[in-house]
Formats: structure tokens, C-alpha cells, sequence
């Protein structure tokens, strides 16, 4: 157990008696350069729960016990090749104070207000990590989530929101790493992701444009069914999603493969795929996911 009990009750003890202490251990964070010799990064996603995701396929509460899933995020953090972290304030402090980020790359993720299921859901307010405490905590960049839907105003406001933070990241000569995905509201009003390679290509050259500076941005995208298509609308260095598996995890692996063979792909940024997988072995797809990246058979 890498959480037992005594660990898990000082963890909580620190953050109750110890607020500050956060800071100090963010300046004195063991940091290294954005990519390796390979060029390559594989990132660990854990920013669900910040927008009400808490399920993994058929376990509505998967991700809802904290303690269970901060082990399953260090288990990965630990797997040779694993290059860092994607996540929200909270689980990005609780790992610094468990000392488990030295030496990984760390990404704040920025807007979780569009709550899943919302009425408002594609107006994704900016609630969680912002460029200036990005910036003073020590992190390598910072991620924002686009959902474009031609019908929903919120899509708008969401895009100059992301505008405004790929320029303050910028500023600060910090990745923005921008995850553009068509949407649509389904019949019963929820909105989904369109698995649409022409949408997909609109948002790929959207996001590229936004904000002042693109020098710095990312693109964060979902393995699409015509890679060579979809990449060619873009110069920038994109990674890929991984989003919830269910049953699909070869399906999800060799899409993964056949993306990485092209130049703009630089890597993977994936959470439940790899946190929760259907045989609830975590290292053993975390490796599978890092020979993937890395060309390894």
C-alpha cells in the first residue's frame, strides 16, 4: 500500500496544521527541461474530478475515493518513462507534500467550471489553476480544455478566455497546452464530443491561432481516425488524449500508434486510460502506453 494509513492521516495533518508549507516545498521542487532526449513525453491526466467526472466505465464512483486514487497516480508517476503530471491545485499539492513530483513535469490544469451535465457545461469558466500562480508555483505550463459547438454561446466565451490565458502563459514563457474538441448536445442535452475528422481539423487550426503568442502552445488531441489529415492543419507540437476506455483499451493503444508516427506528434497525456484499466493493473499499462511513446516493442 503506498498510502497507508499513518501516511494518509499525516497528509491530512500537514494540509490542516501546515497550509504554507506548500510554497516552500513548490520553490525547493527538483525541476528538469520540458523534453528528453527523445523528444518525447508521456503526462499523467488527473483533472477529472475538479468538473464532477468521477466515473471510469461502468463504476460511476471510480475516481470519488481520493486516497485510492492519489496510489494509483504515484504508481504511474513511478514507472520508468513516465515524464509527469497533468492535474488540478488540489491533487498537485497533495502529491508535492508527499514528495512525489521531484524531477517530473508538472501542468496545472485552468478551467474546470463547465461542470459535466451542466446547463452551462461549454461556458468552461476559469476555476482552478491561473498563468501568475502557474508561474511563482514552479510548473511547467498550464492546460485548458476547448469545446467548440457552433450553437452554444458558451463555446465563444470559452475561446477568449483560453485567448487571454495561452497569452499570459506566454508572458511567462510557459507551455499552453490547448484541448480543442468539436461538440454537440445530444437528444437528451448532454454534450458529447464529435468523432468528426472535419470538425476536428477546424479545431485544430482554431486553437493554433489563439491567443498572441503561439510560441509556446500545445496541442492536446484525441487520436483521430484520419491522423495524416487531421495533423497536417497545424505546426504545433500536440499530444495525445486518452479519455475513458471501457472495453477499448487495444483499440485505444494501436490508435495511439498509428498518431505517434507523425512528425507533430510528441507524445501521450492520459488519465483514466491508464489509471483505471479494465484489469485494474496500472503499471502494466503504463508501460505498455510508454513503449507506445517511446517506440519500443
Amino acid at each position: 500500500m503506498l498510502i497507508n494509513e499513518e501516511r494518509w492521516r499525516w497528509l491530512l495533518d500537514d494540509r490542516a496544521t501546515r497550509p504554507d508549507r506548500v510554497f516552500e516545498l513548490a520553490a525547493n521542487r527538483r525541476r528538469r527541461p520540458l523534453l528528453g532526449e527523445d523528444g518525447r513525453l508521456v503526462i499523467i491526466a488527473a483533472d477529472h474530478a475538479a468538473r464532477r467526472i468521477l466515473g471510469v466505465g461502468d463504476d460511476r464512483w471510480a475516481m470519488a475515493d481520493r486516497r485510492r486514487l492519489l496510489e494509483r497516480i504515484i504508481v504511474a508517476l513511478r514507472r520508468p518513462g513516465v515524464d509527469g503530471l497533468l492535474a488540478t491545485p488540489d491533487i498537485f499539492e497533495d502529491l508535492l507534500r508527499l514528495g512525489e513530483l521531484d524531477g517530473h513535469l508538472v501542468f496545472g490544469s485552468m478551467n474546470r467550471g463547465g461542470l459535466t451535465g451542466s446547463s452551462w457545461e461549454l461556458d468552461d469558466r476559469f476555476t482552478a489553476f491561473d498563468a501568475p500562480t502557474i508561474a511563482a508555483m514552479g510548473l511547467d505550463g498550464g492546460k485548458m480544455l476547448l469545446r467548440i459547438d457552433d450553437t452554444d454561446p458558451g463555446s465563444n466565451q470559452t475561446m477568449v478566455a483560453c485567448a487571454g490565458a495561452v497569452g499570459a502563459l506566454a508572458a511567462e514563457r510557459l507551455v499552453a497546452m490547448v484541448e480543442p474538441l468539436p461538440a454537440r448536445r445530444d437528444p437528451d442535452g448532454r454534450v458529447r464530443v464529435v468523432n468528426d475528422p472535419d470538425l476536428l481539423v477546424e479545431a485544430v487550426a482554431v486553437a493554433s491561432a489563439l491567443g498572441p503568442v503561439s510560441a509556446y502552445t500545445w496541442l492536446k488531441l484525441p487520436a483521430p481516425a484520419e491522423p495524416e489529415r487531421v495533423l497536417a492543419a497545424t505546426s504545433l507540437p500536440c499530444l495525445l488524449l486518452g479519455g475513458d476506455p471501457g472495453e477499448r483499451s487495444e483499440e485505444l493503444m494501436a490508435s495511439w500508434e498509428a498518431a505517434m508516427a507523425l512528425p507533430q506528434v510528441r507524445g501521450l497525456v492520459a488519465g483514466r486510460s491508464l489509471l483505471y484499466p479494465p484489469d485494474g493493473d496500472v503499471a502494466a499499462v503504463v508501460d505498455r502506453a510508454v513503449a507506445v511513446v517511446r517506440g519500443k516493442k
